[in-house]
C-alpha cells in the first residue's frame, strides 16, 4: 500500500527513528523514500549512516516533497513546526501527528481546511518490533489514510483505531506502560538478588516471565484471572507471592499510574 509513496518524518529523536528502522527493516519502504528531518546534524549523519535513508534539516521542503507526513516532535514545539510546513500541505497529503495530548483539531488549526489529519499514540516496545499504536481520525480523515497509517505502524507492532475521547487514556495506559513494566522487571529482578540469584540471571528471568506472561495474555483465550489461577495452587509460593502483591496494592497502584498519566495528558492538550 506504501509503495511509490514518499514520507517526511519531521523530527528524528527516538520514535521517529524507530518509525523509519522499522519501515525499512521489514522492508515495507525503501529508504530513499524517507526522509527524516531534525535540528540536530550529527543526528542526521548518525540516521543517515545507520539506516541509509534521506536526511534533510529543511521541513517545509521535505513536506513539500512528501505523500506522507509524520510529525514527531515534541508537544512543545508542535506549534512552530505546524506553522512553518503549513504551506507545504494541501489535500492530497496524510499527516500523522504521534505527539502525546495535541489533538486532531489542534493540528488542523494550522492547516488548510480539509487536511487529512491522523493521530497515533504509539510506545517504544516499536524499537523490538512490538509496539502498540493507537489510531484516531480527524475531521477529513479517509479510509485510505487510517489504512497507510496503520501499514506504517504495523511494521513496529501492531495498531487499534479509537475514538479520540479515548487517546489520552491510551496514553496513560500503553503510551506510558512500557515504564511501569520496565520498574516491575527491575523490581523482580532485584528481588531475585535479593534472594541469592546473580544479577545478570535474575534480570533474565524476569524479563523472560514478563514476555511470556504476555504472550500468554494475547495468544490465549483465557482471561489474565484464569492465567493466574493456573499457576497458583492451594497453599503455595504462589498464592504466598500473590498475598504479598495484594497486601502492597499492587492494582490500586498501577491504576493510579495510568489515572495521573491519562489526567497529565489531558493537561497537555488543555494547555495548547
Amino acid at each position: 500500500m506504501l509503495k511509490g509513496k514518499k514520507i517526511a518524518i519531521i523530527g528524528g529523536g527516538k520514535m521517529g527513528s524507530i518509525i523509519a528502522q522499522g519501515l525499512i527493516v521489514r522492508k515495507i519502504i525503501s529508504g530513499k523514500d524517507i526522509t527524516v528531518t531534525d535540528i540536530d546534524k550529527a543526528r542526521l549523519n548518525f540516521l543517515n549512516s545507520r539506516l541509509k535513508l534521506q536526511v534533510s534539516g529543511e521541513n517545509l521542503q521535505t513536506a513539500k516533497k512528501a505523500d506522507i507526513i509524520i510529525l514527531a516532535v515534541k508537544p512543545q514545539n508542535m506549534a512552530s513546526t505546524l506553522k512553518e510546513i503549513a504551506p507545504a500541505i494541501n489535500k492530497s497529503k496524510t499527516v500523522i501527528s504521534i505527539a502525546a495530548g495535541i489533538t486532531t483539531g489542534f493540528v488542523e488549526g494550522y492547516l488548510a481546511k480539509g487536511a487529512r489529519v491522523v493521530r497515533v499514540m504509539p510506545n517504544t516496545p516499536a524499537l523490538v518490533g512490538a509496539g502498540t499504536t493507537a489510531v484516531t481520525r480527524g475531521a477529513s480523515t479517509t479510509d485510505d489514510d487510517i489504512q497507510l497509517t496503520r501499514a506504517i505502524f504495523d511494521a513496529v507492532g501492531i495498531t487499534v483505531e479509537v475514538e479520540e475521547k479515548l487517546m489520552d487514556a491510551v496514553t496513560g495506559l500503553s503510551g506510558s506502560g512500557p515504564a511501569y513494566c520496565f520498574v516491575i522487571i527491575e523490581a523482580l529482578a532485584d528481588a531475585g538478588v535479593q534472594m541469592g540469584l546473580p544479577r545478570e540471571l535474575s534480570l533474565q528471568l524476569a524479563a523472560q516471565t514478563m514476555l511470556g506472561s504476555a504472550r500468554l495474555c494475547l495468544q490465549g483465550d483465557k482471561h489474565p484471572a484464569q492465567l493466574k489461577d493456573m499457576v497458583t495452587s492451594p497453599a503455595g509460593t504462589t498464592a504466598a507471592g500473590l498475598q504479598a502483591l495484594e497486601e502492597g496494592k499492587i492494582r490500586a497502584t498501577l491504576i493510579a499510574a495510568v489515572e495521573a498519566a491519562t489526567k497529565r495528558s489531558r493537561e497537555l492538550a488543555a494547555s495548547k
